[in-house]
C-alpha cells in the first residue's frame, strides 16, 4: 500500500501533466465548416473561437436565415472537432497513468 507521501507525489505529478496537457489543449486549433466551406469556425481544441470567416456572397438580406444557420452549424461543427482533438490528447496523457478502476479525470 503506497504511503501518504507517495500518493501526494503522484497527485502532485498529475496535476503538472493536467497542467500541460491543457496548456497543449490551447495549441491545437480545428476548424468546423458549414455551406461547403462558405462559413468556416476555428477554434482551439479546449473551444475557444480563433476566428470567423464569411463568404462575402452570403452577406444579403435575403440570406439572413440562412446565414444564421451556417455560422450554427459551422461553430458547432468546430466543437464537435474541439472535443475530439481534447479527448484524443486526454488519452495521450493518461494512457500511461497508473488510475484506480472507475477513476475518471475532469474534462476540460
Amino acid at each position: 500500500m503506497p504511503s501518504l507521501e507517495e500518493l501526494m507525489e503522484a497527485a502532485r505529478n498529475v496535476q503538472e501533466q493536467m497542467a500541460r496537457a491543457q496548456s497543449q489543449l490551447d495549441q491545437i486549433e480545428v476548424e468546423g465548416a458549414s455551406g461547403g466551406g462558405m462559413v468556416k469556425v476555428v477554434a482551439t481544441a479546449r473551444g475557444a473561437v480563433r476566428s470567423l470567416e464569411i463568404d462575402p456572397s452570403l452577406l444579403t438580406i435575403d440570406s439572413k436565415e440562412m446565414l444564421e444557420d451556417l455560422i450554427v452549424a459551422a461553430f458547432n461543427d468546430a466543437k464537435h472537432k474541439a472535443d475530439q482533438a481534447g479527448s484524443t490528447e486526454m488519452g495521450k496523457l493518461t494512457a500511461g497513468m497508473q488510475l484506480p478502476p472507475g477513476f475518471k479525470l475532469p474534462d476540460f
